[in-house]
C-alpha cells in the first residue's frame, strides 16, 4: 500500500540511495487501454495490459530510487519482460508455449518444467536473466562511486537462482557434477561472489554490511530428483520443504559479513527472521519505526555485533505461515503448529509434485495441532501435543493474541 513505510523508504529518509535489481514479487498494478486496472490472472490478463502506460505502484514509487527487474519469479510467471523504473521498454510479443520453448532451445530436464505459458519479450533471455541483474547491480556500484562516493547506499539484489526452472547461464553450464540444478546453485554462488568483488573494486567492501539469505526451503521436484540422482538434500536434516510449516519449509541460511564489526567465523543460536532486517536497519541508521510498520520485526544488530547476552533471546516468539495461511509459533525449543499435517504440500499425493514417499507416521493422529521439542527432535517426528498441554495452551493463546493485534512486536 502507498501509505506503508518500506525498508528502502525508511533508508531514503536517512540519506541512502536505494536500488533493487531482480524480482519484486509483492504485487504491481497494470492498466488496460482504457486506463482501468487489469484484474484476474494468467496469460489472458497479460494480453490485456497496455504497456505504454506506467506502473503506478512500481518499486520506484515504494522507496527505491532505481529498479530494474521483473514483477514475479523471472522465468516462472506469466509476464516474461524486464521493467525499468515503472515501465516495460520492450513489451512481450509472443506466448511461451511448448513449440516456442523448443524454438528458443531451452533445456529439457527435470528442473525445466516450471515456466508458465505466459507472454515473452524479444529481449528476455530465459537463461541469462541473472547475468542481466548482476550487470545492473555492478553498474549501480560503479555509478555510485563516481557520483556520490561519500553517501550511503542500500542495494537489494534478488536472484532468479535457485528458483525453478533451473536455467543456468551458458557460461556456467556443466560447472558441477550435480546436473542442471547443481549448476544453478553454483550460479547463485557465482552471483554472490561477483557482487562481493564489485564492492571491493569500488572501494565499498570495508564499510558495507552484506546479508545473504533465502525466503524458503527447497522445492518439491528439486528434492525428489536431487536426492535420488545426486544424494544432495537441500532440506537435510529438517522435515518438510517449501510451502510446509515444518522446519524444512522455513529454516534457511542467514549469512552476514561486515569487516571490523562482525567477528569472522562467528555463529549464533539466536532465532531470527527475514522480517527482522527492517528493525535491524532502523537500529543501524537511528530511524524510529512507527507502530504501523514492521509489526513483526526485531533488531538483530546486537547479535551481529556480538553484544547479545548469551541465553537471552533476541525475539521471544517467531511466527510461521504457509501459502495456505496455516500458522505456527515458536518459543525457544518449542514449536506449535496450529493445524494437522504440513500446512502446505500434499503428503498423500504421488508423482513429481507429490510427497507421499516422504510421509511420516503420525504419533498423535487425533491431535488438532502439533507440538515439537526442536532441541530433542529437530526432525519433528514426535508430536508432544498431548504430553505438554500447558505448552500448547500458552503458545496457542499467544498466537491468537498476535492474530488479533496483527503484530508480534510490542507497541511502544
Amino acid at each position: 500500500e502507498a501509505e506503508r513505510l518500506t525498508l528502502p523508504g525508511m533508508l531514503q529518509g536517512k540519506g541512502y540511495k536505494t536500488a533493487l535489481f531482480g524480482k519484486w514479487h509483492v504485487g504491481m498494478t497494470f492498466l488496460d487501454k482504457e486506463g482501468k486496472q487489469v484484474r484476474g490472472g494468467g496469460v489472458e490478463a497479460v494480453k490485456r495490459v497496455d504497456f505504454s502506460r506506467p506502473i503506478p505502484d512500481a518499486p520506484i514509487h515504494r522507496g527505491f530510487d532505481r529498479f530494474f527487474g521483473t514483477v514475479c519469479c523471472p522465468t516462472t510467471d506469466w509476464l516474461y519482460a524486464f521493467i525499468d523504473g515503472d515501465r516495460i521498454p520492450v513489451p512481450p510479443t509472443r506466448q511461451l508455449d511448448k513449440a516456442f520453448k523448443q524454438e528458443l532451445g531451452l533445456p529439457s530436464h527435470p528442473y525445466s518444467n516450471d515456466c508458465r505459458p505466459g507472454m515473452k519479450a524479444p529481449n528476455f533471455d530465459m537463461e541469462e536473466v541473472d547475468m542481466v541483474f548482476l550487470q545492473k547491480s555492478l553498474e549501480f556500484m560503479k555509478e555510485h562511486r563516481k557520483n556520490s562516493p561519500d553517501s550511503p547506499f542500500f542495494l537489494l539484489h534478488c536472484t532468479q537462482a535457485v528458483h525453478l526452472p533451473s536455467f543456468a547461464s551458458n557460461k556456467l553450464k556443466g560447472k558441477t557434477e550435480a546436473g542442471p540444478h547443481g549448476d544453478f546453485i553454483f550460479q547463485f554462488d557465482y552471483v554472490v561472489g561477483a557482487l562481493m568483488e564489485g564492492l571491493k573494486e569500488n572501494g565499498f567492501s570495508e564499510n558495507t554490511l552484506v546479508m545473504v539469505s533465502s525466503d524458503n526451503g527447497p522445492e518439491v521436484p528439486t528434492i525428489h530428483d536431487m536426492r535420488e540422482r545426486y544424494e544432495h538434500d537441500g532440506a537435510r536434516p529438517w522435515r518438510g520443504v517449501k510451502r510446509d510449516n515444518w522446519e524444512g519449509g522455513h529454516r534457511v541460511p542467514m549469512i552476514a559479513h561486515w569487516p571490523g564489526k562482525i567477528k569472522a567465523g562467528s555463529t549464533t543460536g539466536q532465532t531470527v527472521c527475514l522480517t527482522d532486517i527492517m528493525a535491524t536497519c532502523a537500529d543501524l541508521v537511528g530511524a524510529e519505526l512507527p507502530d504501523n510498520a514492521a509489526e513483526d520485526s526485531f533488531s538483530m544488530l546486537p547479535v551481529l555485533l556480538g553484544k547479545q547476552e548469551a541465553g537471552k533471546p533476541l525475539r521471544k516468539y517467531t511466527l510461521h505461515q504457509t501459502m495456505s495461511l496455516k500458522l505456527s509459533i515458536r518459543r525457544g525449543k518449542w514449536k506449535y503448529l496450529d493445524h494437522r499435517g504440513s500446512g502446505g504440500n500434499n503428503y498423500q499425493r504421488s508423482g513429481v509434485w507429490g510427497m507421499k514417499k516422504y510421509a511420516l507416521p503420525e504419533r498423535a493422529p487425533d491431535a488438532p495441532g502439533q507440538l515439537y521439542n526442536l532441541d530433542e527432535d529437530p526432525g519433528e517426528r514426535i508430536n508432544l501435543y498431548h504430553e505438554h498441554p500447558e505448552i500448547v495452551e500458552e503458545l496457542k493463546a499467544k498466537l491468537e493474541t498476535f492474530k488479533a493485534s496483527g503484530r508480534s512486536r510490542p507497541q511502544r
